[in-house]
């Protein structure tokens, strides 16, 4: 009765496109459920060959019960294209006091539109997603002009 079930486990990671290594994040991630991370890091870095090296990609790791894997990614951080629509390494720290680069509305809704290619945001629709996007930039300190 004590034996453990089963369990598909979930592991949420943002890697670096095609330069996964089984180094930290990765490496301890994937060896704590027993997986091998090697086998991720090669298979992860083939399928992210065509993405821009360092562009940071949110990863969902499926791990099955038999150690086995699968995973998806999805498009890259508001924050990361907001940054490198600005021209800038980093936001403000402190949100509302300081502006640190600016972004035309044509810049949001290239970015909504990249954001709605995701399931999640489908739903939403384009409109929804840009004020979003609008609301992420002035946390950043970015200013939003026409």
């Amino acid at each position: 009765m004590s034996a453990k079930a089963a369990v598909t486990q979930i592991v949420k990671l943002v890697v670096p496109a095609g330069k996964a290594t089984p180094s930290p994040p990765v490496g301890p991630a994937l060896g704590a459920r027993a997986v091998k991370a090697i086998d991720f890091c090669k298979e992860f870095n083939a399928r992210t060959a065509h993405f821009k090296p360092d562009v940071p990609l949110p990863t969902l790791i499926t791990i099955n019960p038999d150690r086995s894997f699968s995973f998806t990614f999805r498009t890259p951080t508001v924050s990361y294209l907001l940054k490198k629509a600005a021209k800038i390494d980093k936001g403000t720290g402190m949100p509302g006091t300081d502006i640190v680069g600016t972004v035309s509305l044509k810049h949001v809704y290239e970015i909504a539109k990249i954001k709605c290619n995701e399931e999640a945001m489908k739903a939403l629709g384009e409109e929804r997603v840009a004020r979003g996007i609008i609301g992420s930039a002035r946390t950043l300190g970015i200013e939003v002009v026409p």
